[in-house]
């Protein structure tokens, strides 16, 4: 049955997206059929930057796994100077695209285990690669195949959308805190500031004699401190920064380039207070319903009480806000200012007392919140999923985000205390962010964080601090 479903899967991804022609298929040597094909130019400049461009026209055969030019334009352009001007990192991340001999997708059908799942050496053989089938398609580590097969005279390519990165923790230095002097500035995010606080207390204990400023002040206020007016030296988000908000950064006296740095994951939890005994789940479309047009729970469910619903929502200000209003209404967020009931706060303990004083009232925030106050408070499914670290990681969860924090290299090489503190935050994250209620990023992420500090620190060659 796993076995017809991944020839299935391969079928459907070898017609969805048809990016090469069947004379390119024909046309010779893996570099010259990415060359015909318009789309991997950044790829095969890093190939000749890093040396290899005679391995890939070598007999072979091999296997690459090709991320396009959208791909790599999600890369940071700082992390992109950085290789093409190392490279032995460039070559470390060139060469985990790649597999010994002739991989087709068929291929794969007697290859996986009970999980959908098999593992290739690649050439950087530190590094295997996980190749997972589901219902969602075929994944290479955390990228999406989106075309299979397409052979040249010495292997064959899989177009994949995201670039693999290795693991570069070999590169992060041991950190002393004892050693690091000058005074660090965060701000942002109300949901990152447990996270930061708990690293930043850490720093302290290990003997940082610096102050360290946590400001929870939302994610958008967080990005205009970093942004619009430079004042703060890390931005704390619970979104993704927005093209308006680089494009601040990028008008400063001094220019930045916001680098993000995923340190968690958070699973956005809806909650009601626990002597609510009528509410255990909802439908993405019930939830909209009672952050918008219900105005009392009988509207949403006849057999709820006929009592009005009283919200607690983050103020417009918050990463927190941005989201649900993305995710539960498209992006528009007038149904939701329009509710009646409506109570906004920027601080999430006003949201969870808030909640906690009435079985009527509802409301969301992080995961973290809601776990210590786990006794007053119930959390509410969605569409039949719990928020767990599971649900959080594999995106079962509807509500499952990402945590970060910003910084640029301008600022970490005039201030090395802050490509210090990121570093330190880095290795030690996951240590310390289940004790605040969060779930760690997956392997992948990681990786990407590490190698984004090591092209942006400045420290990566310094042993340590």
């Amino acid at each position: 049955m796993l076995k017809s479903r991944l020839v299935i899967l391969v079928l459907l991804v070898l017609l969805a997206i048809p990016l090469f022609g069947a004379q390119a298929q024909e046309a010779g040597t893996i570099a010259e059929v990415a060359a015909q094909a318009g789309n991997f130019t950044t790829l095969l400049a890093a190939v000749e930057a890093a040396g290899l461009t005679e391995t890939l026209g070598s007999e072979g055969p091999f296997t690459v796994f090709a991320p396009t030019d959208e791909a790599f334009a999600a890369v940071p352009a700082p992390v992109i100077a950085y290789l093409l001007a190392h490279p032995a990192e460039l070559t470390r991340v060139l060469t985990y695209h790649v597999v010994a001999g002739n991989v087709m997708s068929t291929d794969l059908a007697g290859m996986v285990d009970e999980n959908g799942q098999v593992t290739a050496e690649s050439l950087d053989m530190a590094n295997p690669l996980t190749v997972t089938v589901s219902d969602m398609g075929v994944m290479v580590n955390d990228a999406t195949v989106t075309a299979a097969d397409i052979v040249a005279s010495n292997g064959v390519i899989h177009v994949i959308d995201r670039v693999l990165i290795p693991d570069f923790a070999d590169m992060i230095p041991a950190i002393d805190p004892l050693s690091v002097e000058g005074d660090i500035i965060t701000a942002g995010s109300s949901t990152v500031f447990p996270l930061t606080e708990a690293v930043a207390n850490r720093f302290v204990a290990e003997g940082y004699t610096g102050n360290i400023t946590i400001d929870s002040i939302g994610t958008g206020a967080g990005f205009e401190r970093f942004c619009a007016s430079g004042e703060s030296d890390i931005s704390n988000a619970s979104r993704a920064i927005r093209q308006a908000e680089i494009d601040a950064c990028a008008a400063l006296a001094t220019p930045r380039v916001p680098i993000p740095f995923r340190v968690g994951i958070d699973a956005l939890t809806v909650v009601v207070s626990a002597e609510n005994d009528f509410v255990t789940e909802l439908t993405l479309e019930q939830l909209a319903q009672v952050f918008s047009t219900a105005e009392t729970w009988a509207d949403v469910d006849p057999s709820w009480p006929a009592e009005p619903i009283i919200r607690y929502i983050p103020g417009t200000d918050s990463g927190t806000f941005d989201f649900f209003v993305e995710e539960v209404f498209e992006d528009d967020s007038a149904p939701i200012l329009a509710a009646s009931n409506l109570n906004l706060s920027e601080d999430d303990n006003v949201l969870v007392q808030g909640v906690e004083s009435s079985p009527y009232a509802v409301g969301f925030f992080g995961y973290a919140y809601f776990q210590a106050e786990g006794d007053r408070l119930t959390g509410i499914a969605l569409d039949g999923v719990q928020p767990t670290a599971q649900t959080a990681e594999n995106g079962s969860y509807p509500l499952s985000r990402p945590l970060f924090i910003y910084s640029d290299a301008g600022v970490m090489a005039a201030k090395p205390q802050v490509a210090a503190f990121v570093g330190y935050y880095i290795s030690v994250v996951n240590e310390v962010i289940g004790e605040v209620g969060y779930f760690p990023v997956s392997e992948y992420a990681m990786n990407r964080t590490e190698l984004w500090w090591v092209a942006t620190s400045g420290m990566s060659a310094m042993g340590g601090m």
